[in-house]
């Protein structure tokens, strides 16, 4: 199991330079998996991919 502290830096290269893929979603899903249901990081990381799924999909 992994600590929120290296779940957040996990995320920020997961997405850093990269185009949001269904392999990238993914990944950040397993991520999300990680944290505790109730975790203030796992809600904010949450949110953060829904927007970024909503701004991929208007690319394409």
């Amino acid at each position: 199991m992994l600590t929120e502290q290296e779940i957040s830096r996990h995320w920020r290269k997961l997405f850093k330079d990269t185009k949001v893929t269904d392999e990238v979603i993914t990944k950040a899903e397993s991520l999300l998996d990680e944290l505790r249901p109730e975790s203030p990081l796992r809600h904010r990381l949450d949110m953060e991919l829904g927007e970024l799924r909503k701004l991929s999909a208007a690319r394409n």
